[in-house]
């Protein structure tokens, strides 16, 4: 599983972030509003934790502003204000749940393990699709315009954490964390190398690229259709 976590307090952001990491889950910080908005529309997770009061933005405006632009995320709100009024109105902004400060840890885990596990329930498609490029995750076959592509198996991990994560941007950092397993510098060319020998898969002979490199933010499979 992979969260994002955005509050403004970075003593709290810091315990958050250990204790989530000891638990087995991925985390991004972002540390006020605006950031936060960015990263919860950029990139894929599978909860949102959003603290209420936040700087440049208010946590309830980032969430509205999510749903608007079609960010379906699950997010479960923070806050130390606990009355029921305020709890219906950061339900009615589009959470889906609602945690007063203070907290235990162990409730918010379990917070975020029931909506991890309500956004992936309906994931279940075994087969990925971008443009003529598919992917089937139960075979471990790809194939383009019909054709057969030969991948090793980190190259097909890496294929499929992109399509996955189609028509969004995907860091470096993101990759080392989800195809290679573990934290890792993100300057070192092991990813540059792999997306290389990919491309070379899957779009030689293919007079549509696919596979895109976003200078300075990562990369992104996108059919431009």
């Amino acid at each position: 599983m992979k969260i994002l976590v955005i509050e403004d307090d970075l003593e709290a952001a810091a315990y958050m972030t250990k204790a989530f990491r000891e638990a087995g889950i991925v985390v991004d910080h972002a540390s006020d509003g605006e950031s936060g908005l960015f990263m919860g529309s950029e990139n894929s997770y599978d909860v949102m934790v959003i603290d209420r009061m936040l700087p440049r933005r208010d946590g309830l405006s980032v969430i509205s502003e999510l749903r608007k632009r079609g960010v379906n995320t699950p997010v479960l709100i923070l806050s130390a204000l606990g009355q029921v009024d305020d709890r219906v109105t950061g339900l009615r902004a589009g959470g889906d749940d609602y945690l007063p400060k203070p907290y235990a840890f162990s409730e918010l885990l379990a917070r975020v393990e029931v909506l991890g596990r309500r956004k992936g329930a309906p994931e279940q498609d075994m087969v990925y699709r971008v443009g003529d490029l598919e992917l089937d995750r139960l075979s471990h076959e790809v194939r383009r315009a019909g054709k057969e592509v030969l991948l090793q198996p980190r190259e097909f991990r890496l294929l499929e954490y992109l399509m996955k994560n189609a028509g969004q941007v995907v860091t470096r950092t993101m990759l080392l964390e989800n195809v290679w397993d573990y934290h890792f510098d993100p300057q070192t060319n092991v990813i540059d190398v792999h997306v290389s020998r990919l491309r070379s898969k899957i779009e030689k002979d293919f007079d549509k690229p696919l596979l895109k490199t976003i200078r300075g933010a990562g990369y992104m499979i996108k059919d431009e259709g």
